[in-house]
């Protein structure tokens, strides 16, 4: 890469230097090693987009998937749409590029839309988690209790929270200071890469994200924990293994996916980073941007009687046709 394309872009105000822009270096390194990731991601972003739209296609046409949980899933394959379409496009023109600029504009809304959709993620899987325990704990109150109406004002109030928790942040990181260098070894504009190259005291911006992470991500961690808490010990007091292992399958998928999604981005933002090194940051970063939004879908799909039959329904309709 050329010395002119790392250069550090100013703009001189008040006799204060500010960045403008900001270079993400993405994976440093050879030429064929950058092609193979392009096509492995480009590959990885069709998949995503495709399995994640196949589910909401599904739900929004067929009958049979007209329940609660399968809204919920519905909406958790919107915001994998939205997490990888926020991240995907400009890393593959970073490979294309061996890195690429991003104005300061585009970098903080990247990361706005980045954590609105995370959050959002945090708190649906809450409710999915509310949800499997009203059916297994209380199904003879569960058709009451997560009516349509219900479901929806869940959801719009996920996706709000979502929205709000997460501008707070990204208003005050936005407010920062950034007086050089520019360059963000990173795949995609990070809260933490941002911070480091901040020449603002950033105490402020730490106190507000581990305030936010109480009603993110400890919260929403303990109401899933007791929820499936209390689904494990109803589902040892069913007396026959049929009916266990009936009642367990109804919320394993969404055990897998609440594992997952914990497990990575607790891996990225909980774990020390001290010593870590950096291709082992971004490495974790897709774990979250790029791996679970191409999993989800397979998990749901996975031996799933309900999404089968709903194929074989839209397919046999095409037939017809």
């Amino acid at each position: 890469m050329k010395n002119k394309e790392i250069s550090d872009i100013y703009i001189q105000e008040n006799n204060r230097t500010e960045v403008t822009e900001f270079l993400l270096l993405g994976f440093q390194v050879s030429r064929g090693l950058r092609l193979f990731l392009f096509c492995l991601f480009l590959v990885v972003y069709y998949l995503i987009i495709c399995g994640n739209l196949l589910i909401i296609t599904l739900v929004s046409t067929s009958k049979n998937l007209h329940t609660p949980m399968y809204f919920f899933i519905s909406h958790l394959s919107i915001s994998d749409i939205l997490i990888s379409t926020d991240i995907v496009p400009n890393m593959l023109h970073i490979l294309l590029n061996n890195g690429g600029t991003m104005t300061f504009i585009g970098c903080i809304t990247q990361f706005y839309f980045l954590c609105t959709s995370e959050a959002f993620e945090c708190f649906l899987l809450t409710v999915m988690s509310y949800d499997r325990y009203v059916a297994i704990c209380n199904p003879l109150r569960y058709s009451s209790i997560m009516t349509s109406g219900h479901c929806v004002i869940l959801t719009v109030i996920c996706w709000l929270s979502g929205c709000s928790v997460t501008l707070i942040l990204t208003i005050t990181t936005a407010m920062l200071n950034f007086c050089g260098p520019n360059i963000i070894d990173h795949l995609f504009c990070d809260l933490l890469a941002l911070l480091d190259l901040s020449c603002s005291d950033t105490f402020m911006v730490h106190l507000e994200l581990y305030v936010v992470s109480i009603p993110v991500v400890l919260i929403p961690t303990a109401i899933i924990v007791v929820s499936y808490t209390y689904i494990i010990l109803a589902i040892r007091r069913i007396p026959s293994n049929t009916g266990r292992q009936k009642a367990f399958s109804t919320c394993s998928s969404h055990l897998i996916v609440v594992s997952i999604f914990y497990w990575t981005i607790f891996s990225v933002y909980v774990v020390p980073t001290k010593g870590r090194k950096l291709a082992m940051s971004k490495i974790l970063s897709l774990l979250y941007t790029v791996f679970t939004p191409l999993v989800n879908p397979i998990i749901y799909s996975l031996k799933n009687k309900d999404i089968k039959k709903a194929v074989q329904e839209t397919l046999h309709k095409r037939e017809i046709w």
